[in-house]
């Protein structure tokens, strides 16, 4: 009911850390500005550690969903199911608080902030010693799918979500009379030839065995009009892709390609590159393992097999860090019309699918404490 943007989430940290003391767990707090660390402690907690993570924060968006925990901050929404998150991780460490006399090993439970927005919590968090001071031996992170009926999981192994990167591409020209052309050098006409000789970075030079996708979303001019040429237009857009090699080579030629073709129309191009999250990878061993546990608990008809997605998660940057598995959690419910997709103002979950989501981290964790 009270969610909170990327990086302001100072009363959901606030409100973690209430629940963390009334169960009597050690956290630190005030990690990458609001998020926290909790360690729950078993028997011999040096042999091993393991690590769990849950995002905190919320989207722009003005909830119209007529539910008794609809959003209280006008025009802020848990649209993309990281209350589901949170609340998953603290159910999951009063199960392991309870049951600290009876495993070994540590739990880290990592509530990061700012997974919606670039630079990514996870990679602040990481640069603060989060992943040290023990480092653990592997990691776990869930995630809604309404595609999904509550009570299932899904998981794939290896290459798993994309890289996503920020284009910024500024098209100069000389702005003039549109019915004198001759006159000009029009921005709109070579940017138009810049979008369509870009599409050739995935359609001429990607391997076909590394999905990419490049898109621009959105255009605007200094100006302009029917009858007016503006100085220049500004573009911006997304370049996806699986592959880290192919990821860096791609930047090389988009701007390469860009700057020819304004160049060679008498324009000028700047061309900025925001890198952001990298390409999620999910460990092949510690998903193996994940999988056949997640069968021995839910049973093989409620796990499910995950295609590709284009998608990107900031979780992306553990997987780089340490073996790392990302999996689904179920939170459909078609018989009641719980269907929409995330980011969206209506995203509801089937309230069931907290059981699974807190059973599920403790399981896995408990699960993976045991390997030698």
């Amino acid at each position: 009911m009270h969610p909170e943007l990327s990086f302001e989430e100072v009363q959901t940290g606030r409100y973690v850390a209430e629940q963390l003391d009334a169960m009597g767990v050690r956290y630190q707090a005030g990690i990458a500005g609001t998020g926290l660390v909790a360690t729950v402690k078993g028997k011999n907690p040096k042999k091993r550690t393991i690590a769990l993570r849950a995002d905190m924060d919320a989207l722009p968006i003005f909830e119209i969903n007529e539910v008794s925990y609809k959003s209280q901050n006008e025009g802020v929404m848990h649209a993309c199911g990281h209350d589901v998150h949170t609340a998953s991780l603290l159910g999951t460490i009063h199960i392991l608080q309870n049951m600290r006399n009876q495993f070994e090993g540590s739990v880290k439970c990592i509530f990061q902030p700012g997974e919606e927005k670039f630079p990514g919590g996870a990679s602040i968090m990481i640069k603060e010693g989060v992943l040290e001071n023990p480092k653990p031996a592997s990691i776990f992170g869930q995630h809604v799918h309404p595609p999904l009926e509550a009570g299932m999981v899904g998981v794939r192994s290896g290459m798993y979500m994309a890289s996503a990167d920020e284009l910024y591409v500024t098209i100069k020209g000389h702005g003039g009379h549109g019915a004198m052309p001759q006159d000009c050098i029009d921005p709109v006409v070579i940017t138009a030839q810049v979008i369509v000789g870009l599409q050739q970075v995935v359609s001429r030079y990607a391997d076909p065995g590394i999905p990419s996708v490049l898109t621009f979303g959105k255009i605007n001019s200094s100006g302009g009009a029917t009858n007016i040429i503006p100085n220049e237009v500004c573009l911006e857009g997304t370049f996806r892709t699986m592959d880290e090699k192919w990821r860096n080579e791609a930047h090389k030629r988009m701007k390469k390609i860009a700057t020819s073709i304004a160049k060679g129309l008498g324009g000028e191009c700047e061309f900025v590159i925001e890198k952001g999250y990298p390409v999620l990878f999910n460990h092949e061993k510690l998903t193996a393992r994940a999988k056949k546990w997640m069968v021995e608990y839910l049973g093989a008809e409620n796990v499910a097999d995950m295609p590709l997605r284009m998608t990107a998660e900031d979780f992306a940057f553990y997987s780089h860090h340490l073996p790392a598995c990302f999996y689904r959690l179920g939170t459909g419910n078609a018989e009641k019309g719980i269907t929409a997709p995330v980011h969206t103002d209506i995203f509801d979950i089937d309230e069931s699918a907290l059981e699974t989501g807190i059973g599920m981290m403790a399981w896995l964790a408990l699960k993976e404490l045991e390997i030698k």
